[in-house]
Formats: structure tokens, sequence, C-alpha cells
């Protein structure tokens, strides 16, 4: 793929990536999203709908300027999100690649999101410990493998290693649920996080920080202690 220019790197930096208040770091290593596809929408018609203004940028513009990058560089990607969508009646919500600089740790956060499970594609794993730490298991990212998991439960990803850590990340429908409310879920879930922080586009919420009882819940009241100790 050729290289974005630095107009559009800027771009895709403000518009195309989720910003989070709730999700913390220990240290100084940042974790960077861009993506092309929220709650069930291309990047330009979420933006178009929720009319989300930008410092350098009016929703207008924002909207028009991401569909040329989206058409521009991933335009398989959302060939094969089109595809599987109209097959299978809107199932893939978020899509977006997350990116872990060197040296990251996420303090342990829950993302609750019960009406959908989240899918990690390694596109770029360096040798060495990158890992989720979620529960009592270590799960580690590889390059071409894709990783499924339910993201309500407690957990901590990290990247210890002194390179990054880039994978594609897929939100899609639980299928065991009925798929009218899980909608309707959606909906309201949306609706709420972007009045709290319109540039989370929908995906991250202030219900994402774990609270005592989920901690107890799985079995992990240490744990509330160990991460207040090291936070």
């Amino acid at each position: 793929m050729q290289s974005a220019s630095p107009a559009e790197r800027h771009l895709s930096a403000q518009v195309m990536g989720p910003k989070s208040k709730t999700i913390t770091t220990r240290g100084k290593s940042k974790y960077t999203a861009f993506g092309i596809l929220f709650q069930g929408l291309f990047i330009e018609d979420y933006v178009r709908t929720h009319q989300v203004t930008y410092p350098d940028y009016s929703w207008a513009i924002a909207a028009d300027n991401v569909r040329t990058l989206r058409e521009k560089y991933f335009p398989q990607l959302a060939k094969a999100i089109t595809q599987t969508n109209t097959t299978y009646k809107d199932v893939i919500r978020n899509v977006y690649f997350g990116t872990f600089l060197p040296g990251l740790d996420i303090k342990l956060h829950v993302n609750y999101n019960p009406h959908m499970n989240r899918g990690y594609l390694g596109l770029i794993v360096p040798a060495g410990d990158v890992a989720m730490q979620i529960c009592h298991e270590t799960l580690y990212w590889h390059e071409g493998e894709f990783m499924v998991l339910d993201h309500s439960y407690p957990h901590c990803p990290h990247n210890r290693t002194p390179h990054k850590r880039t994978v594609l990340i897929v939100d899609f429908f639980r299928t065991d649920q009925p798929r009218d409310e899980v909608v309707q879920f959606e909906r309201e879930q949306v609706a709420q996080r972007m009045k709290d922080n319109p540039y989370s586009l929908g995906v991250f919420g202030k219900n994402d920080k774990a609270k005592d009882e989920d901690f107890v819940k799985y079995g992990l009241a240490h744990q509330l202690e160990w991460d207040k100790v090291l936070s």
C-alpha cells in the first residue's frame, strides 16, 4: 500500500480514530487506533449521521475527506465488509486498526459490550511479551491469526517489547442473542456514548471502567487490590 501523505495522516489521526477517556495506561506509552466502520456504518456515514465536528474539520468536510481515504487505501477491506454484512444481516459493527506502541501497559478494564464479541487479526506482532491478560488466562497475538474474546470480562493488554504491535479489530454481533434486542441495545448505548464523548465514535464509554462487582463476578477480587497498588 502506498504511504499516506502528512495531511492524510493528520486527518486519519483526528477523524478516523476512536478516542477513549476511560482506558488508562501506566507510563507514557500510548494506544492509537483508526478505522473505517463504526456501529455498522462506514466512517464517512457515521461522521455525517452524528455530525461530529473536529478541531480542524467541520463534520461535512471530515466526512468527504475520510471517504476519499477509505476508498483509496481500503477498497478490498470495505468490499469484504459489505459482502459479509449483506449476507449476514449487518453482523459486523466496528472495524479498525489498533496499535500498541512499545512499552504499553493498559490498566485493567472492561469493554461493556455484552451484545457482541471482539476479534483481533494479528498484522504486525513482534516477538516477545505482547499479550492480553483476561481473567486467569494470558493470550498472545500472532501474525495471521484471528483471536476472538468476550471483552466484557476484566482484561489488561500490554506490549512489553521495543516494537509496535498492530492488529485489525473486528466487533460483531453475538449470534446467540435475538438480533432485534442487540440492535436496540447498541442504539441506546451509542446514543449515550456519543453524548459523553462524540470522538469515541460509539466504541468506548464511561461504563468501560471495571467495577468491584466485575472482579467479584469473575473471581478476581484480589486483582482489584493489585491494580490499585500499581496505579
